[in-house]
């Protein structure tokens, strides 16, 4: 009799433990589809926060540059923006991609090479220590044709490689595409992003201007517009235009009163294409969308990726 309690003792504590195991699993599996239906549910809100923001930000930066006819690191749409609300956070910061210098512009639409931008390009490259014949190579990758320049290359080389690939014969898609082109290595491509892009003023690619926005240049772009800019001249430009946007090409005379003619070709003092970064913030998701639009005339958007 004693045994046969003792057995029914056992048992019951097996089954309660089992009971309680079984609870515990359930429970932890509630938790976890809970925890992932929320963490996608502010995911999706983080989503639309960065989106919105980005329309927002397009918006806002049409509206302030309808009745202005240059563009400066003065203006309101170059100070970050952020806001929090009761959903969760924002954040916008807009650059001007017009103060850097078009890639895409070193190949006119007859595959002649533009003087003006190769000559841009080199004093880019003396300074970055980046090998002339490079050049030569991206030309050979925008023209549609398939004869290699000096130093350069066509379809025929990038087929001897593994993996091959074909030369693009076309405007560049995305700075980063520099990276399939003959001597631009990782580290080449990694010292040029800051100072080169891939969009013009208008969509179209060969053929556009390569002329660059001197109030919001770096100061390595600025070096490389003339000849006679020399970090200090560069430096004195940056220095002015702090002060008082330059509202045409003609007030570098307050710097020098050469410059004015040394960069009819080179410069400008107006940027009409801009790199929007919205990013939205719900508890611990976080999502960023990257826009690149043209403000000129009917807004455009030139580029658009969401991370």
């Amino acid at each position: 009799m004693r045994g046969e309690k003792g057995f029914a003792l056992v048992l019951t504590l097996v089954v309660t433990a089992l009971m309680v195991a079984a609870a515990v699993e359930l429970i932890h599996q509630v938790y976890v589809d809970t925890s992932l239906n929320r963490s996608f549910r502010d995911g999706q809100q983080a989503s639309i926060l960065a989106e919105s923001s980005a329309y927002g930000g397009m918006a806002l930066l049409k509206t302030l540059l309808a009745k202005q006819s240059y563009t400066s690191l003065s203006d309101t749409w170059a100070l970050p923006f952020k806001m929090d609300d009761e959903i969760g956070r924002i954040e916008i910061i807009t650059t001007e991609e017009s103060g850097k210098i078009n890639l895409n512009a070193l190949v006119q639409s007859n595959n002649v090479i533009n003087d003006d931008t190769l000559a841009v390009l080199k004093r880019l490259g003396a300074q970055l220590d980046i090998p002339e014949s490079a050049w030569n190579a991206l030309a050979d990758w925008l023209d549609n044709d398939d004869v290699p320049r000096s130093g350069g290359a066509e379809t025929t080389y990038y087929k001897s490689l593994s993996p091959s690939y074909a030369a693009r014969n076309g405007s560049l898609a995305t700075v980063n595409e520099l990276s399939l082109v003959k001597g631009f290595t990782a580290d080449v491509v990694n010292k040029l992003k800051p100072f080169v892009t891939v969009y013009p003023n208008k969509a179209g690619g060969l053929g556009t201007s390569v002329a660059v926005n001197v109030n919001t240049a770096p100061k390595e772009v600025l070096m490389a517009l003339d000849s006679s800019i020399t970090a200090s001249v560069a430096e004195r430009i940056m220095e002015e235009r702090r002060l008082t946007p330059f509202k045409a090409i003609g007030e570098l005379s307050r710097v020098d009163s050469r410059l004015a003619a040394s960069l009819a070709k080179t410069g400008k003092v107006q940027g009409k294409v801009f790199r929007i970064t919205a990013k939205g913030f719900v508890k611990e998701a976080a999502r960023t969308v990257e826009a690149v639009v043209n403000v000129d005339g009917t807004t455009e958007i030139l580029s658009w990726q969401e991370f």
